[in-house]
């Protein structure tokens, strides 16, 4: 996609549409999960890739209370008796 500026209106809610053309382009499809923060002064949105909590690998992450946590995180800190 060219860079272009493309403005919009944030509703009552909060809330705004990315447009079709950046979602296709960051591979964002409905329902996916996306993360949200600043960068100085700007709102960065960028498509959200689970990482370990702990040591921050992306891959073969399992559910710990709520967090993501590799298998050799969570292999540790049952070895730990947590």
């Amino acid at each position: 996609m060219a860079q272009s500026r493309i403005v919009r209106r944030i509703d009552t809610l909060g809330r705004v549409v990315l447009p079709i053309e950046l979602r296709k382009t960051l591979g964002i499809d409905e329902k996916d999960e996306i993360e949200i923060f600043m960068e100085g002064e700007n709102i960065v949105v960028t498509a959200y890739s689970a990482v370990c909590l702990f040591c921050g690998f992306p891959g073969e992450l399992i559910d710990m209370k709520g967090r993501p946590v590799c298998t050799h995180c969570a292999n540790e800190l049952h070895s730990w008796g947590v």
